[in-house]
């Protein structure tokens, strides 16, 4: 299997490189033209959904994320 790469980019999208496979809530795979790498919206502003179209630009959007250790799952009950 391929690796993925996901790139969260400063005030803006979540950059995947790699072979993805994006599907909608009923499991409908969107056609991604052959991409081997896509952008997604993290702002909520996007009118292409669920992916970038630069409208964080002129949104406000502004977001930081250095990477960190999550903690360990919690146990399931």
């Amino acid at each position: 299997m391929a690796d993925v790469k996901i790139t969260v980019k400063d005030n803006g999208s979540l950059f995947v490189e790699g072979a993805v496979t994006i599907v909608d809530p009923a499991g409908k795979a969107f056609g991604l033209g052959g991409r081997a790498a896509i952008s997604l919206c993290r702002c909520g502003h996007s009118n292409n959904k669920p992916f970038c179209d630069g409208s964080h630009k002129t949104s406000g959007f502004a977001s930081h994320c250095e990477a960190r250790d999550l903690p360990p799952p919690a146990p399931k009950l």
